[in-house]
């Protein structure tokens, strides 16, 4: 099982933006029902990809600085980073498919 790290306002600049290659980060908070069912799908990605991609959960009440900086207005967002860059970026549940299709295209 591959790994999922946590990232909040303290280590995300180590984690994510000084990371080479290619980041998911996925938005959430605690409260969220959608987050929570797209947990398991994030889960899997993490699976599918683990070597190719790095996987980090931002718990956007622990982390308000970063989800501001990075205009997270809704959760569950998921933003792609590719060598400390976003390269694209989803909002809302969304299918396994549509974000494998999305990491396929940055990766």
């Amino acid at each position: 099982m591959a790994q999922i790290l946590q990232a909040d306002d303290t280590n995300f600049e180590a984690e994510v933006v000084q990371a080479s290659g290619v980041v998911l980060v996925d938005f959430s908070a605690t409260w969220c029902g959608p987050c929570k069912r797209l947990e398991p799908l994030v889960h899997e990605i993490a699976d599918d990809y683990d070597g190719r991609l790095k996987v980090v959960k931002v718990d956007i009440d622990k982390a308000p600085t970063i989800a501001a900086k990075f205009a997270v207005m809704a959760v569950p967002t998921l933003i792609f980073f590719r060598d400390g860059k976003v390269v694209d970026q989803l909002s809302g549940l969304v299918a396994k498919r549509v974000i494998a299709e999305r990491i396929d295209k940055v990766l």
